[in-house]
């Protein structure tokens, strides 16, 4: 009834109410601006990407520290589900992690950030201070002091300084903790944490209706110091974004789909209605209760679905994870900050880490990513958080991939599972495949 509501409103009506139309605005006024009045474009960094930048840095600790405890405490039900549980597990891992492996190799491969030669002294002075800083011999980017480094010396300062890898220690700390604890007083604990959660999603989704701004201010500094050439780079990198995850959704998942004698090109018409939603919203989880209605009506479990769906969408963000690392590789080459492979390795486990905490909410990945830079340290050989800053141009439209990425990888992962541990009714979910406008809930 909603969904005809709205089909119903004058265009000029969808346009105005429309976040991608108001980007879309910010991103074409910031190219002009650039181009025809550079030295403005470039002034406009100060009050519009850098109040904006400053916010994301408040929100990165409590949306991760409260995502992650509530995600971890919550798959206690994998003792109920059992082998499900451990199977939905390390499926989880295995297949985010070739996710990782995919956004840093094609980000090699294809080199979206190849020439365009930014400096990020002109983003943060104080930034490329300690870039620079000569005086420093100790590897900051190793994997030991990374290691070393994750934990705190008080439970205040990682949220005051966004140091996102300590945020998950004491997050992973504190959930195993509680897991010990009665049934009675864990839902005494999470039940404020979950109120205090909504509450920050809240302040994110406010301060996204603020990206327009940003996005114009990006595009203008962006071009305005740097020149109209870098447009291409940036074309550039959403084609590598997506080629990514059309190669992730029907080469890897569709290997995945063929180990359990599905056809993926049947299983994405299925759930097409639900891609169709999640990529007007840019957010995975507007199809969450949609997806998982479906799925039980197909022929699934109602527990494994309730397990795994959920479980995911805190641990199994496959297209955010291939966002995170191919932006990273994207920033080290724009800003000609070459990576070890040491440095590499320890990206990619502390991103498979951080991934965990991008929710599905529009703007969430971009979050993870600067906290990412920020857990990487500021020291010799590595990214500076403020070079995200690069990335505000394109990033709603890099969202809205990585959601479309996020529910494929999801859905996929709550069939598989649940058919490997034979909690599927094959000819009820053949069917369903084959007949998908019998199965519609949106």
């Amino acid at each position: 009834m909603l969904k005809e509501e709205n089909s119903k409103k004058p265009l000029v009506i969808k346009l105005a109410t429309s976040l991608v139309f108001w980007v879309l605005v910010g991103l074409i006024a910031g190219i002009i601006v650039g181009i025809i009045a550079p030295q403005w474009g470039i002034s406009t960094k100060s009050w519009s990407i850098d109040p904006f930048l400053k916010a994301l840095k408040w929100l990165i600790g409590p949306i991760i520290f409260l995502t992650l405890i509530c995600g971890i405490v919550g798959l206690e039900s994998l003792k109920s589900l059992g082998s499900l549980g451990i199977k939905a597990v390390i499926y989880f891992e295995i297949v985010s992690t070739l996710a990782l492996i995919i956004g840093i190799g094609f980000g090699e491969l294809f080199r979206p950030g190849h020439g365009m030669g930014l400096d990020v002294s002109e983003l943060d002075p104080s930034s490329v201070a300690q870039y620079t800083s000569s005086g420093k011999t100790e590897h900051i980017g190793s994997l030991k002091s990374i290691l070393m480094g994750a934990i705190p010396s008080d439970p205040i300062t990682p949220f005051l300084t966004g140091n996102t890898l300590q945020v998950l220690f004491m997050a992973i700390v504190i959930s195993i903790v509680i897991l010990f604890l009665s049934q009675k007083t864990k839902e005494k604990i999470i039940k404020p944490l979950e109120k205090v959660q909504s509450f920050f999603f809240k302040l994110l989704t406010i301060l996204i209706y603020y990206s327009p701004v940003a996005t114009f201010g990006a595009m203008a500094f962006l071009i305005g110091k740097f020149g109209a050439e870098t447009l291409y780079n940036m074309a550039y990198l959403l084609f590598v974004m997506l080629f990514c995850c059309l190669v992730f959704i029907f080469i890897i998942l569709g290997i995945i789909c063929a180990s359990a004698k599905i056809n993926i090109f049947k299983y994405m018409r299925f759930i097409a209605r639900e891609v169709l939603v999640v990529f007007a919203t840019s957010s995975s989880e507007t199809a969450l209760a949609p997806l998982m209605k479906k799925l039980e009506k197909a022929g699934i479990n109602k527990g494994a679905v309730g397990l795994v769906i959920p479980a995911g969408y805190s641990f199994n963000l496959d297209c955010t994870n291939i966002y995170l690392a191919l932006s990273v590789i994207f920033l080290s080459q724009a800003f000609g900050i070459p990576l070890s492979l040491e440095q590499t390795i320890s990206m990619l486990i502390i991103l498979m880490v951080t991934s965990k905490g991008a929710v599905g909410v529009s703007g969430s990945g971009f979050i993870v990513l600067a906290g990412t830079l920020q857990a990487m340290g500021t020291g010799v050989g590595t990214i500076p958080a403020v070079t995200v800053a690069a990335l505000l141009g394109v990033d709603k439209f890099m969202s809205d991939m990585r959601a479309v990425g996020n529910l494929c990888g999801n859905s996929v992962a709550c069939m598989v599972v649940s058919i490997w541990d034979k909690k599927v009714d094959m000819e009820k979910f053949r069917y369903a495949l084959d007949h998908p406008d019998e199965f519609k809930v949106i």
